[in-house]
């Protein structure tokens, strides 16, 4: 299960097995799932990732 961040006043959604956060929480969950099927990143989910200004 993803984990909701508050940052900003913005609401984040960090995947628990590589730490890469998400402005959507499907994102998150799919890039979720991928780490824990691969046990590796996949960049076209990766790509949807938060800006790194949002992240900071």
């Amino acid at each position: 299960m993803v984990k909701t961040i508050q940052q900003q006043g913005k609401e984040l959604y960090r995947c628990k097995e590589c730490g890469f956060m998400y402005a959507e929480k499907e994102w998150a969950e799919k890039c979720e799932a991928w780490c824990k099927e691969h046990k590796s990143c996949n960049i076209e989910i990766i790509a949807h990732g938060a800006p790194p200004h949002v992240v900071q």
